[in-house]
């Protein structure tokens, strides 16, 4: 896949991360409890990720490939997913889905920024910068603005 067909893609993440958020944040309002959303959402979320896994997989890791995986990688990326997702749902109702998107965003951009830099978690290294500090400055300026 190229560049711009990623672009792409990556956009409209962003755009189902927003209908997602949306959706299930309404979801706790109604059911009056953001973890029963949280766990709706992450239920239905394993229930198609084996789906896809099942359609998908033509080799399955071998012992040896799983024994090597450190324990904390197993269990991590879910706990901070379930944050994540239930900070998401928590806070949508109470500032606006616009609000809670552009100051995630915002966050994520600047964390990416610093990540790619030391290249944390075995990612390649894209150091910081000074038309990069530009850029997320610009980006916060347009946070404010859009915000107040």
């Amino acid at each position: 896949m190229n560049n711009a067909s990623l672009f792409l893609l990556s956009f409209s993440v962003g755009i189902l991360v927003v209908i997602q958020g949306g959706i299930n944040a309404k979801l706790g309002v109604m059911l009056n409890n953001t973890l029963l959303a949280t766990s709706a959402a992450l239920v239905m979320s394993t229930s198609f990720t084996l789906l896809a896994v099942f359609l998908t997989i033509r080799e399955l890791p071998s012992l040896h490939q799983i024994q090597t995986i450190p324990t904390y990688m197993w269990f991590t990326g879910g706990a901070l997913s379930f944050l994540a997702v239930t900070l998401f749902y928590y806070i949508i109702p109470r500032i606006g889905i616009a609000t809670a998107v552009i100051f995630g965003l915002s966050g994520q951009i600047i964390f990416a920024a610093i990540a790619s830099h030391f290249g944390w978690f075995g990612m390649p290294v894209e150091p910081i910068t000074i038309k990069k500090v530009m850029g997320m400055l610009v980006m916060v300026m347009g946070v404010l603005l859009i915000k107040y």
